[in-house]
C-alpha cells in the first residue's frame, strides 16, 4: 500500500541561490553517526574475534580479553541506535510499485542515466532494501548475540545452542558488513549524498535530479 507522503518532519525548501532544501535534522544526523560509528566498532571488534589472523585487531580496543568484554556492549549500543532510525524512517521506506520499475532499470542507474527512472521520493529501491536489510540483520545480531554472551546468559542456553547461535551470529555479521560496503559505496557514487547526511542540506538542483517526487511534495505542501 502506498504511503501518504514522502516528506519526513523537519524537511524544507529554502528560497535561494541556489535553493537548498533540509534533508536531515540535527537528530537524525547525530543518531545516523553514532550507529554507523557502532557499526565500524563492531565489525573491527568482531573480525578480531573471529579468526587468529585478525586477532592483532583486539590492540585496538586494549587486547584480547578487552575486546570479548567491550563488543557485546556496542552491540547494545547499536540495536537502540538502529531503532532510533528505524523509528524516524521506517514509513518512509514503505516499497511502492516505482521501487519494481527502479529496479527494473538498474542498468540505468548505473550508467547515472537518470532521466530513464521513474520520480523517486525520499529514498530510492536501493536505499530502501539498504534499510530493510539492516533491520532484519540487526535483530538477528542481538538476538544470537545473547545466546553467546556467556557472561550474562551463559546459564540460559545450552552448549549445542550456543554453537548455532555463533554461527547465525558470524553468517548475520558478514552479510551486515557487505551491506554496510554497498551502503558507503553508494554515497560515495552520488555526490552530494555525504554531505546530506554531514550538513544536513542538500541543493534544490540535487533533489530534484535524485529525489524528485520528494521534492515535489515539499514544494507543493501536500
Amino acid at each position: 500500500m502506498a504511503k501518504a507522503t514522502e516528506v519526513a518532519p523537519g524537511d524544507a525548501v529554502h528560497d535561494g541561490n541556489p535553493v537548498v532544501v533540509d534533508r536531515y535534522t540535527t537528530g537524525a544526523r547525530i543518531n545516523h553517526w553514532i550507529t554507523a560509528a557502532s557499526l565500524v566498532l563492531l565489525a573491527i571488534s568482531g573480525l578480531a574475534l573471529f579468526h587468529p589472523s585478525l586477532y592483532w585487531l583486539t590492540g585496538l580496543f586494549g587486547g584480547g580479553p578487552n575486546t570479548r568484554a567491550i563488543h557485546p556492549w556496542i552491540g547494545v549500543i547499536l540495536f537502540f541506535s538502529f531503532l532510533g532510525l528505524f523509528i524516524r524512517f521506517w514509513k518512509l521506506n514503505l516499497w511502492e510499485h516505482t521501487d519494481n520499475v527502479w529496479l527494473k532499470k538498474i542498468k540505468d542507474v548505473v550508467t547515472s542515466k537518470e532521466e530513464n527512472l521513474p520520480e523517486v521520493g525520499k529514498y530510492n529501491a536501493g536505499q530502501k532494501m539498504v534499510f530493510w536489510s539492516m533491520s532484519v540483520l540487526i535483530i538477528v545480531l542481538i538476538v544470537s548475540g545473547i545466546g553467546v554472551w556467556e557472561q550474562y546468559f551463559g546459564g540460559y542456553f545450552t552448549v549445542e545452542q550456543r554453537r548455532v547461535a555463533v554461527l547465525v551470529h558470524a553468517i548475520a555479521a558478514v552479510m551486515a558488513i557487505c551491506v554496510w560496503i554497498v551502503h558507503v559505496y553508494a554515497a560515495i557514487w552520488v555526490r552530494g549524498t555525504i554531505s546530506a547526511m554531514t550538513r544536513g542540506r542538500v541543493t534544490g538542483g540535487w533533489a530534484w535530479r535524485h529525489h524528485r517526487k520528494w521534492l515535489r511534495e515539499l514544494v507543493s505542501g501536500k
